[in-house]
Parts: structure tokens; sequence; C-alpha cells
């Protein structure tokens, strides 16, 4: 029997009702919320995706109890999808197209998941890595987040991350103070949200589980990585072990949420957030029947699993949903089946729960726009793929039908001129739409009472090349480079700035070379705007060079200088306070625990790094 559009819809919105009315009489309360994000893990490193080898024997339980989206879309990288999936809006509008250089900070005006969550009464907690912003207002903590356990940066070991962290008894932040953990990082990220869900069990909440693994460096417990040694279709067996790392500790997490009473009202959703990243090397591992994998702006790059279960919510087990998704329908759908009150949001996603509960056969064939600036300022036409059902085209060049060809082997722009032009006209309209906005910058704040010392580093300097000639900046060859932070001032008045070369807790002097190499600086210079320009004497084995400033409210530039004969590089390191005491640069005085080479060290669980 035909049926015409309007009754069609008619049907599905009766089916919808029917639905919610059937999920609040067995319930009134409000669903938790579990995600669990991983990192680096691609489509084709999982069992039940296909991986002859890979040991994921609770994920692929939980594949069987959860629908999956089979065409589910991330960017090819892990800040601009977790600023995706944190707002419901395009990464490259939030302000987040790269995982460094001050484009990984989620733009301040932007909401987020945790925040419409905590509007709505819920518990909300992260645990892991957040990836998008290190400073204040950019924390977790700052938008929406109540509880958070997290390292700092885009993997533990980089710069803004505590000294020499390497996954095992590291030292990570819990609510903006630095605490020591024992264990394997994954362990601990679960560990601590269970805690937090069992600590908040008689209230709806959201928990966040974001495992940096199996990001690289590929460190794991020897016990999971053994199993995979020898194997010559393994690419990694570090990153393999990794990946059963995180379905053993899935397996813990489901299991409690079963004897906490907790799993039939509880939304668990598994994705991640890239192609695979270890998973393919030098001709070995599985690659899910794509093209591509991480920073890819073919399908393995951005094509990931995304299983979700919800007993009480009728979602089905089992299911499969071909139709295009993406990471910025994720938080639009939750509203909708958590039936929660949200500002108003101009999101990008859609809400899907018609695909979750029907058939959905009037769904739209839409197009998706992911892409892969990592610049500091996009450009059009880079590294991005136009996505619908069907169709692909690819950095506005090379069109395939994902239909007849999965792989991306087969470029038909010239036989599909119709479509390739319809796709390349959505990609206009998308640049004309999020480029305007291409020029704003994300200030990290100093002189707020919410964050008393800032701790800047390396990880968010902003460059733009200068003539060569211009002896005052930093020298790349025969290009000079201007390096600096973009700083809001919150309030007018005196401030401390300490420059280092290495992280307080290290201490370490900053001509000092007992982990690399060593210099001869003789000068710290500080630029801040146009109006500040201070140069100081370097003392000899000094391991910071403090100055004291006048500053005005307002945006500005922090653009200091090492100097010395014949080099002059930018800290790596300054810290900042509008609250200077006696000591407040060192460790103690930043309540910052001073590093230990000797804590930590667990043989034989520990791996040769």
């Amino acid at each position: 029997m035909k049926y015409s559009p309007f009754l069609n819809r008619l049907l599905v919105a009766a089916f919808s009702l029917l639905t919610s009315l059937t999920i609040n009489a067995e319930s009134d309360e409000k669903p938790n919320v579990v995600i669990v994000i991983t990192d680096d893990q691609g489509y084709g490193d999982l069992g039940f995706t296909g991986n002859p080898v890979i040991q994921t024997p609770y994920l692929d339980q939980l594949r069987t109890e959860s629908t999956l989206l089979d065409n589910f879309h991330v960017d090819p990288t892990c800040a601009p999808t977790r600023a995706a999936l944190m707002t419901g809006r395009h990464s490259n509008r939030v302000g987040v197209w790269h995982t460094v250089q001050g484009r990984s900070m989620l733009r301040k005006r932007e909401v987020t998941m945790a925040d419409v969550f905590a509007e709505n009464g819920y518990a909300t907690a992260l645990f892991g890595k957040w990836h998008l912003g290190d400073c204040y207002p950019f924390r977790p903590e700052d938008r929406g987040f109540q509880h958070t356990v997290y390292h700092s940066a885009g993997g533990i070991g980089q710069s803004p991350d505590y000294w020499d962290n390497d996954y095992f008894d590291d030292t990570y932040y819990v609510n903006g103070e630095l605490q020591r953990f024992e264990g394997y990082c994954t362990d601990v990220w679960f560990e601590e949200g269970m805690k937090f869900i069992k600590e908040n069990k008689d209230k709806p909440f959201l928990a966040y589980i974001s495992p940096n693994a199996p990001h690289g460096p590929a460190y794991c417990p020897l016990e999971y990585v053994e199993p995979y040694e020898d194997d010559p279709y393994v690419s990694m067996p570090e990153f393999y072990g990794m990946v059963t790392n995180i379905d053993d500790n899935m397996g813990i997490l489901v299991k409690f949420l079963e004897e906490e009473g907790l799993a039939d009202n509880t939304i668990l959703i598994f994705m991640t957030d890239n192609g695979t990243g270890y998973g393919l090397r030098d001709g070995r591992g599985y690659d899910g029947g794509m093209r591509g994998k991480k920073g890819s702006q073919y399908d393995g790059g951005h094509r990931v699993p995304f299983m979700i279960r919800w007993p009480n919510g009728k979602i089905e087990e089992g299911k499969t949903i071909e139709e295009l998704t993406a990471h910025m329908d994720v938080l639009p759908t939750l509203i909708e089946l958590c039936e929660l009150d949200a500002p108003a949001i101009e999101f990008d996603g859609a809400d899907v729960s018609d695909l979750l509960y029907t058939d959905a056969e009037e769904w739209p064939d839409r197009a998706l726009i992911v892409e892969n600036q990592r610049v500091i300022d996009p450009i059009k036409w880079r590294r991005h793929s136009v996505m619908t059902n069907n169709w692909r085209l690819v950095d506005g060049r090379e069109l395939y039908n994902m239909q007849d060809d999965p792989k991306q082997t087969i470029d038909v722009a010239g036989k599909h001129p119709e479509i390739f032009n319809q796709l390349r006209t959505e990609y206009e309209k998308f640049w004309a739409d999020v480029s305007q906005e291409h020029n704003l910058v994300s200030y990290m704040a100093i002189g707020s009472e919410e964050s008393p010392i800032v701790a800047l580093s390396s990880h968010d300097w902003l460059y733009h090349e200068l003539p060569a000639w211009d002896q005052k900046h930093i020298l790349n060859g025969d290009v000079a480079v201007e390096t600096h932070w973009a700083i809001e001032v919150e309030q007018a008045g005196e401030y401390e700035i300490s420059l280092r070369r290495w992280p307080v807790e290290v201490n370490k002097g900053i001509n000092d070379d007992t982990y690399g190499k060593g210099f001869n600086y003789k000068q710290a210079r500080l630029r801040i705007g146009e109006n500040i320009d201070i140069t100081q004497k370097i003392p000899r084995e000094a391991t910071e060079v403090t100055f004291k400033v006048t500053l005005e409210k307002g945006l500005t530039k922090l653009a200091p200088l090492f100097i010395g004969k014949d080099l002059q590089a930018t800290p790596y390191y300054a810290y900042v306070t509008h609250k200077p005491e006696k000591g407040w640069q060192t460790p103690e005085g930043m309540g910052v625990p001073v590093f230990d080479p000797s804590y930590g060290e667990r043989a034989p669980q520990r791996p040769k790094l």
C-alpha cells in the first residue's frame, strides 16, 4: 500500500509519540548517559567489524545488544571531532580545526553537552582526554563538567601534560588540582568513571569516559602485548594490546552497570574519534574495507563505529542503520531521548531518533562535510569530504560512488557531472557560512579569580611568518616566525610572568642539558602587545626569569624570547599570575608535585620505554 508523504510523516510522528509514552510509562526517571570515546581506534580495529585477529569480545557482545550506526562519520583528527560532539556544530564553526597552535580551544560562546545536561539536573563528569583547551576559560571544568579527571593537551606526554607522564602511574588533573595515580591510564579513567557513577547513582548522570588510548605513544601493559607478538597480520602488538585493554574495561563497565542496577536505564554509547592510528602499518592490519586512516579525507579517516544501547528506551538490539550520520547528531539526539530543556542552539547536526525507532523511509539524503585543515588559518577546498548516503566528493575534485566502490579507487567525476556539481555547490554553501568567522581567535584569560595562576605552553603558540631580516623574532631557516600566546587580560593591574624552558615540576635550569640539548641563553625578553618590551639578564643556572608588569584590560599578545649569541627562541612555558605571593614561581608555590624520576617504577608490568 502506498501512502502520501504527509501520511508517512504523520505515521512516523505517531510511532515516535507511542514509543515515548511507552518509555515514560516504564520509568519516570531520566536516563543516565555514559559515552565512551576512544582515541585513534578505527573502524577496522574491532572484532565485529571484521578484524580477524584483534580480541574485543566485550565490544563484540555490546554490538549484539545495541543499534549500530554503520555510516557514522567524525572529523579525521581528534580535537575537531570532540568539538563537534560536544556542541552539535561543525568543528570549523566552533573554532577547532587543528589539534595545536591555539586552534584546538572550543570558543567560549559555545554551549556544550555538559552545559545542557548540568542545567537539567544531571551530575556531569569527564575522565581522560579533553583536548579542547587547557587554560581558563576552556578547561572541562569551565565547560559544564562538574567533576573532572584528565590529562592535558591532545595526548599524554605532550608539552602541557605533567612531565614524564607515560601511561603508567601518572599525574593527572582532578578538578583543577594535580594528583598522582597508580595504574595504567585506561584503567584509571574507567575506575574513576565508575567511582563517579556509584557516587551519583541516585540522580541522573552524564559520564564522558574518553581514554587517550590507543593514541600513541604505544605503551601498554605487557600482558596485553604478548598475545599479539610475532603475528605477521598485526600492525603493532602494543596498539592491539591497548585496544584489548579498552575492551576489558568495557566489559568491567557493563558488568558494573548491571550490578548497580543501572544498566536498563543508562544510554551507553561507544564510539571513536577518527580513523585508525597504528592499525595499518607496513602493509599489516585490517582497513575495514576502506581507503585511508587517521587524518585522511577518504572514509578510512573519518567513518567510525558508533553503538548505542538503552534497554528501557527500547533501542533495538542488533539493528544496523545505514543512513549517513555524524558526530554533530549526537547532542541533538540525546536532548530528544532524555527530554532535556536546551537553549536555542543552531545545530549543524540533526536529531536522529527517528532512525533509531523507525525505518525512517522519509529520512532525507542530506549532505554532510568533514575536513582536516590542520593549519592556523583554514584554506578553502583543503582536505575535505562532502558526503551523501552513496556519494563522496573529495577535495572538490574526485567523486566516488560508495555503493559500487566503497574503497574509493575509481574517480567517476567525469561520468556524473550533475552530482559532482551538486556536491561542489554544497561545499560552497558550507564554506560561505563557516568562513565568516575564521578570523576569530580564542584568547586564554589571565587575571581571573577562576584561575589565579595560568600555565601557558608551546602547545598553544600561534605562528605568523615575517620577513627574515626581522631579527626580533625566532629564526627558522630563511623565514622569521613570530610566536606568541593570545591572551585576554580580564582585569587591569599588576602581573608577574615567569618564563621557563622546562615545566615548573621539573625545575631545571633554562640552559640545563639533563633532558636534551643545553643552550647558552643570556637574556630573556618580554613583549606584550605594542607597549611592553623589557629585557632582563638570565642569571647563571636560573630555572626561570620573572617579569613584573602593569597590564590594561583587554586582548593582547604575549611574545617572549630567550636570547643567546646565535639563537633566539620562544620559551616553552610561561606562568602568569595577578596574585603574586613570595615563591609563587616554585612548584610548591603553584601547588604542583615535584617530578620524582623514581615514582611509579613497577616492573615487569611496565614496558621498556
